[in-house]
């Protein structure tokens, strides 16, 4: 009798998992769009309302003098810095891409995709006290645009 109450009392201990809802998606779609258009405006207010203060942004890049791989990261702080200093407001207005994308979700958990004028942005985001936000993001840049 006591495997049946331990398993009957365990059924309680698991964490109770929402599917998506079209509210979550639509909170998802609101932080990328404050990361990609902050970032376009350069609005330092905007982008850090996308962000976990604990974000980190990563793209893989080589070493010319090694020919090695290596990641080169970014903190929140950087980046709501360089959107205040209007980085990226030198993109005309007809190239600002802004293509996001909401690859899954999953309980507190998503995976977004943004595609950008210069390159795409694959984004973590977790639901923190209620609000979706950007806590990692992987990006690589798009190929040079020539004349």
């Amino acid at each position: 009798m006591r495997p049946t109450i331990a398993l009957v009392l365990s059924l309680f201990a698991v964490p109770i998992v929402r599917a998506q809802t079209t509210a979550d998606t639509t909170a998802i779609r609101a932080a990328a769009l404050d990361y990609a258009e902050g970032w376009y405006a350069g609005d330092g207010d905007r982008m850090a309302r996308a962000l976990h203060p604990e974000l980190v942004k990563r793209i893989v890049v080589g070493d010319t003098a090694t020919k090695r791989a290596f990641l080169q990261t970014m903190g929140a702080t950087s980046l709501v810095n360089a959107t205040r200093h209007g980085y990226g407001k030198s993109t005309p207005a007809a190239r600002q891409q802004k293509e996001v994308t909401v690859l899954d979700t999953y309980g507190n958990a998503a995976v977004a995709k943004i595609v950008m004028a210069d390159w795409i942005d694959y984004l973590q985001l977790g639901k923190v006290d209620g609000r979706w936000l950007i806590v990692n993001v992987l990006w690589e840049q798009k190929p040079e645009r020539k004349g």
